[in-house]
C-alpha cells in the first residue's frame, strides 16, 4: 500500500479510502455495499468518505451499519456539512445527527462541502469549535478553488484548513495548473473525488481510449485501475473511489500498490494533457 500523507496537524493521512456517493440509497444493493465496504476495511482501507447530502443521510447510516463492533481506532471518518448547516448552531446540530448516523462520538475530518451563504469567518469559527469539544479532530473543505483557498487562509483560524477535496481525474485536470500546486505549497493534501471520471467530461473517451487499453494491459490492470493509479501519481493526492462492490474495492487496492513508471504516466498525459491556462473548477 502506498505511504500516508502528512497533514498540516502532524497527522497521518490515508492515501486510498473509500467513496459512498449514491451508497446506501437502493434497497435492494444493501448487503452487496455493506460487503464493499466491510472488505475494504479488513484489506486495510481505514478511511471511509461520505457527507450528510448523500441520500439525504443514508450513505452515513450505511457506513454506521459497516463499522458496527469495530474499533474506533481503527476507522478514518470524513464527513461534509452542507453549506445551509455551516453556520450558528445549525453546524453542530447537522455533526450531532452525523455523528449519531454514524454511530461515533467524534470524526477524523469534517469538510465544508461548498461555499454557501455563511461567512468563511463563521464557518471556520464554527469548525474550531466543534474541534475545541471534540466531535471532530480536524476539518477541511470541499469544492474550493484557488482564490477561495487564499480567502480561507487569511480568516482567524483558516491556516487549519486540513483538505481540500475536489473532482479530479485524467479527463478532468484543471486543478493541475493553479490549485494544486497552492495547495502543495501551503502543506494542504488534495482528496480526489471520482478519480475513477465517474463525473466531469471525457469519460466515455477515456475507457475507449487505444492509448490507454495499451498502457493498462503493461500493468495486467483494467483503464479503469490504470486511472486511479494517474490520479495517486501526484504525491500530494488521496483518492477515495465509490465503492460498492467488494471486487471493485479489491481493484482498487491492486492498484494502489502498483508501481506506475513516470514514463507511462507521461504517455498518457501527453494523451489527455491538463490544460495550459486557469480553467474553472470542475464541480459535480
Amino acid at each position: 500500500m502506498l505511504s500516508d500523507l502528512k497533514l498540516k496537524d502532524g497527522s497521518s493521512f490515508p492515501r486510498l479510502g473509500m467513496g459512498t456517493w449514491l451508497l446506501g440509497e437502493n434497497p435492494g444493493t444493501h448487503e452487496e455495499e455493506i460487503k464493499a465496504l466491510r472488505t475494504g476495511l479488513e484489506e486495510g482501507l481505514t478511511l471511509i468518505d461520505t457527507a450528510e447530502m448523500y441520500g439525504n443521510g443514508l450513505s452515513e447510516k450505511l457506513i454506521g451499519e459497516a463499522i458496527s463492533g469495530r474499533s474506533r481506532d481503527s476507522l478514518y471518518l470524513v464527513s461534509k456539512v452542507l453549506p445551509s448547516n455551516a453556520g450558528g448552531d445549525r453546524l453542530e446540530r447537522s455533526l450531532d445527527t452525523t455523528l449519531k448516523r454514524l454511530g461515533t462520538d467524534h470524526l477524523d475530518m469534517y469538510l465544508y462541502h461548498w461555499r454557501g451563504g455563511y461567512s468563511l469567518e463563521e464557518t471556520v469559527f464554527c469548525l474550531e469549535k466543534m474541534v475545541r469539544k471534540g466531535k471532530i479532530l480536524r476539518w477541511g473543505v470541499s469544492n474550493f478553488d484557488t482564490d477561495d483557498m487564499e480567502e480561507l487562509l487569511s480568516v482567524p483560524g483558516g491556516e487549519n484548513c486540513c483538505v481540500n477535496q475536489v473532482l479530479y481525474h485524467l479527463g478532468s485536470r484543471g486543478i493541475e495548473f493553479e490549485l494544486l500546486p497552492f495547495l502543495k505549497e501551503e502543506g494542504i493534501p488534495v482528496m480526489a473525488y471520482c478519480p475513477l471520471a465517474q463525473a466531469g467530461s471525457l469519460k466515455s473517451r477515456l475507457l475507449t481510449s487505444p492509448v490507454l487499453k495499451t498502457v493498462a494491459d503493461k500493468y495486467g490492470v483494467s483503464v479503469m485501475q490504470l486511472l486511479l493509479m494517474f490520479v495517486l501519481h501526484n504525491e500530494n493526492v488521496c483518492a477515495i473511489p465509490r465503492s460498492g462492490k467488494a471486487s471493485h474495492v479489491k481493484q482498487n487496492i491492486q492498484a494502489a500498490s502498483i508501481d506506475f513508471k513516470d514514463e507511462d504516466f507521461r504517455i498518457i498525459s501527453e494523451a489527455f494533457p491538463a490544460p495550459e491556462h486557469k480553467t474553472y473548477l470542475d464541480i459535480v
